[in-house]
């Protein structure tokens, strides 16, 4: 039975990743960041290191939340402009998961 339902678990994971790998013929995008971007980079992160230096305490409730809207949005605004890899706490519990399994 243990069996039965580790060889489920392995066939439906590969079937979930396989489908999602594609061949792509596209020219691989140059992800060094352009003078623009380097000083939009620069300028968030001193924004940010701004906050932290401020003393929220005498802010009222709405300024803070206007601060956490703020920080979030440059904070994805600097995820799509460094790029990266990313795993999803799924995927990272799967991959624990397989590790456990054939180990």
């Amino acid at each position: 039975m243990k069996k039965l339902i580790c060889s489920l678990i392995l066939m439906m994971s590969l079937s979930l990743t396989v489908n999602t790998v594609f061949a792509s013929d596209k020219p691989k995008v140059n992800t060094e960041l352009t003078t623009e971007q380097k000083a939009e980079l620069e300028r968030i992160t001193s924004r940010v290191a701004e906050i932290k230096a401020m003393d929220k305490s005498n802010l009222s409730k709405d300024e803070r939340k206007a601060l956490r809207k703020e920080l979030k949005e440059m904070k994805k605004k600097a995820a799509a402009m460094s790029g990266g890899v990313y795993l999803s706490v799924g995927a990272i519990i799967i991959i624990i998961l397989l590790l456990i399994l054939i180990l």
